[in-house]
């Protein structure tokens, strides 16, 4: 979704780092393979905008929720440090399949570790202290507000999580939208903004981005 005039968005991608020659051979095998979903694969400028993140916090520990074919993680995975690691969760051999192929080919496989199951049994079997440095949330909407809590909890000071889509393409501003994936954003959007844990600012980014930093 673009949530800015076509010029300015055309002008912010022209004048952020381009992807490499293998993001965009994933971007568009992600199209030609899954064209009715490949809307949510994550454009560029978020990709690099995640790779700053996950280098500015120092993360060492990263969380990724919702993986589809792979962009966001190898984004992820390039800003950790060689010791680093990514656990990636989803639910599809299909789409990961995918994954797997590029992850080998940027030579990141070694830092990810993808777990197909439901996130939310991935991420309770986690252990309960803080040492997560840096969460990825993009996954089924309904899900958004139990994997935030899972994820605060276990964020170390100082740590980020960052919820995409957090504007359901307006939807969230709209109280005729009452459909479960709605409810479910406006109560996470609610939750994070109330939250003495945190500090947090949504961003106008694409479908609109929450950055949540745990004090």
């Amino acid at each position: 979704m673009d949530i800015v005039d076509p010029a300015v968005n055309d002008y912010l991608l022209s004048h952020c780092t381009p992807a490499d020659d293998l993001l965009r051979e994933l971007a568009a095998e992600t199209r030609n393979s899954f064209p009715g979903s490949a809307g949510m694969q994550i454009s560029h400028d978020e990709g690099a905008f995640l790779t700053m993140l996950v280098r500015l916090t120092g993360a060492r520990q990263a969380v990724e929720v919702g993986v589809f074919t792979g962009y966001s993680s190898i984004c992820i995975a390039r800003g950790l440090p060689e010791d680093g690691r990514l656990l990636a969760c989803d639910v599809s051999d299909e789409w990961t399949s995918v994954a797997r192929r590029y992850w080998k080919q940027a030579g990141l496989a070694d830092r990810i570790d993808l777990r197909i199951a439901p996130a939310l049994e991935t991420l309770r079997s986690l252990p309960a202290e803080p040492s997560i440095d840096f969460a990825f949330v993009d996954a089924d909407k309904v899900g958004y507000p139990l994997y935030y809590e899972e994820l605060v909890t276990r964020l170390r000071p100082g740590g980020l999580i960052v919820l995409d889509n957090v504007l359901r393409a307006g939807r969230v501003l709209d109280p005729a939208c009452q459909e479960e994936a709605d409810v479910a954003m406006r109560r996470v959007n609610d939750t994070v903004v109330a939250d003495e844990r945190v500090d947090s600012v949504m961003l106008p980014v694409r479908d609109g981005v929450t950055i949540a930093r745990r004090r």
